[in-house]
């Protein structure tokens, strides 16, 4: 219980805890899913661009989850910010404690944390933070 009343204290603190938040999850389990029983082929599911995996390389964030398609260490994440106010920083790839910050800001912002397998090209949508 009292760390069921510390969580609702400290609900507010940081500039992003008002935003909106999608999980696709689900999404990517059915995914993960359909390539393991063959419904789906590597090729149609590790297919990230070319500048993604340049930015899952060069500013990707690291996790500790291995890729659910090759099981290799390397997955990264990448989040992008979207919103009318950022003009030329429109799409830009941010850390993402920055990138939330920057959405909770923006009127009309999202932020797209996607993640990505650098050693296969696996790339998914994680989350969706919006303002």
């Amino acid at each position: 219980m009292a760390r069921m009343a510390r969580s609702a204290r400290q609900l507010g603190k940081r500039p992003y805890d008002r935003l909106g938040v999608v999980d696709f999850t689900l999404a990517k389990r059915a995914l993960i899913r359909e390539f393991r029983v063959g419904l789906v082929s590597r090729l149609d599911i590790c297919d990230a661009h070319p500048e993604l995996m340049r930015a899952a390389r060069n500013i990707g964030e690291p996790t500790r989850a291995e890729c659910p398609i090759c099981e290799a260490p390397g997955l990264v994440h990448l989040a992008y910010v979207y919103a009318d106010e950022l003009r030329q920083n429109n799409g830009r790839v941010w850390s993402r404690e920055e990138a939330l910050a920057v959405t909770a800001r923006c009127r009309s912002g999202t932020c797209y944390v996607v993640e990505v397998c650098t050693g296969c090209s696996w790339n998914h949508l994680a989350e969706a933070f919006v303002g």
